[in-house]
């Protein structure tokens, strides 16, 4: 069994400590806690965090991510006003902490 969220180590602001905690059922449960039910619209950007993390050691702010978002998914896509309607408030870090990454260094 795995641990649940409210058990792991956690920042002040409830990113993962260790990156490696990060798994999909995690993700569901941290979704749920930030009152957001995961469809496959989220699992996209969810796993482009994630990929773009791996690629650049960084979790990218908003500017970063519309770009990275209309390369791999489309210009439709790559907005942050649809970018807004999937992860309300701030897509950069809600997103980040979805993905079990580490808060965007620019984002307040």
């Amino acid at each position: 069994m795995q641990p649940s969220y409210q058990n792991l180590a956690l920042d002040e602001e409830g990113y993962l400590l260790d990156l490696n905690d990060w798994s999909e059922s995690l993700a569901t449960e941290i979704a749920e806690v930030e009152g957001i039910e995961l469809t496959d619209a989220h699992w996209d950007i969810i796993y482009l965090l994630r990929d773009f993390y791996k690629e650049f050691e960084v979790s990218p702010a908003m500017r970063p991510l519309v770009k990275a978002v209309s390369k791999k998914l489309g210009a439709d896509k790559g907005k942050s006003i649809y970018l807004m309607t999937l992860f309300p408030g701030s897509p950069p870090k809600l997103g980040a902490k979805i993905a079990g990454l580490p808060k965007p260094a620019n984002c307040l």
